[in-house]
């Protein structure tokens, strides 16, 4: 697993729970049709679980199959980079704010963006309407 690359190290492991860091710090993945939100249907914007930025709307939402949350767009919150670790070439998402590792983005997704931005449910934090 990764080690964070700043000394934020005592900070994250205090704020988020033990699964939540391996994902959000440590770039792991939670195992499919786990996740809290991959069959989610309200309606909201689900927020980076590390520092709290919108990062998908509900309205992008939908099944890709997969079990994981996937979002055909992304707030402008979302960055991505190449990842090269386990001998494949694919590109990671991260909040923007906190470089926290949220997924990953392929290009499968539906109409009208093509994308398919397939995120960890333990990077997300949702909030409904009267919440934001």
């Amino acid at each position: 697993m990764n080690q964070p690359e700043d000394n934020s190290y005592a900070l994250w492991k205090q704020k988020l729970s033990p699964e939540q860091y391996k994902v959000c710090r440590c770039s792991a993945t939670e195992a499919p049709f786990s996740g809290v939100y991959w069959d989610y249907h309200e309606r909201g914007v689900y927020h980076c679980a590390c520092c709290d930025e919108p990062l998908f709307d509900s309205q992008h939402k939908f099944d890709s199959g997969t079990g994981w949350p996937s979002f055909f767009q992304a707030a402008d919150n979302v960055s991505e980079q190449i990842d090269r670790s386990h001998g494949m070439i694919r590109t990671e998402v991260r909040c923007a704010t906190c470089q926290a590792h949220l997924g990953h983005v392929f290009e499968d997704g539906p109409a009208p963006s093509g994308r398919r931005f397939c995120v960890n449910s333990l990077s997300l934090v949702f909030k409904g309407p009267s919440e934001v």
